[in-house]
């Protein structure tokens, strides 16, 4: 995760030096630079969220593992959205919707299993570890949210372009 957050970085800086240096661009200017940050931002907590499960020692669990399950699919929505923009805009507002979608699903997850591990602690070592997990699960949805914030701006770009 870490190499391909770097990595991402690298392709962003390489996207706004070209949209510094260039006269023109397909969209606006702004967009772009906006859908990349989202994008960006997506990968820095995906990133930051398995560093704080190796610290916090949290073992995956069946909330944790349907989190990375709709992250997947918001992130793949937006991936085909991006790469449709140009040559059919309609298709990249359908893929923009279902990344919504995902990212609602999300937020369903994370209260369920913020409610769950709630109710399941009885000692000490339970409210611990529910704090750990609530710890973990908040950056999972602040990752939702910032595909969220990807598929709105692809919705924008398609409506200023159409």
């Amino acid at each position: 995760m870490h190499k391909a957050e770097h990595e991402a970085d690298e392709v962003r800086r390489i996207l706004v030096d070209e949209i510094n240096r260039s006269f023109v661009t397909p969209f606006d200017r702004e967009d772009l630079y906006s859908l990349s940050r989202a994008i960006d931002d997506i990968l820095d907590y995906a990133n930051t969220t398995v560093e704080e499960m190796t610290i916090l020692k949290v073992k995956h669990c069946d909330p944790l593992l349907k989190f990375a399950d709709l992250l997947l699919t918001a992130a793949q929505e937006i991936h085909m959205g991006v790469q449709r923009l140009m040559e059919h805009p309609t298709v990249a507002n359908d893929h923009a919707r279902r990344a919504k979608k995902a990212e609602n699903r999300i937020e369903t997850t994370y209260r369920h299993a913020i409610a769950e591990a709630f109710e399941s602690a009885r000692t000490v070592e339970d409210v611990i570890e529910m704090l750990k997990l609530r710890e973990i699960c908040r950056h999972l949805a602040n990752a939702g949210d910032r595909a969220d914030e990807a598929a709105n701006i692809i919705a924008d770009i398609v409506v200023k372009t159409s």
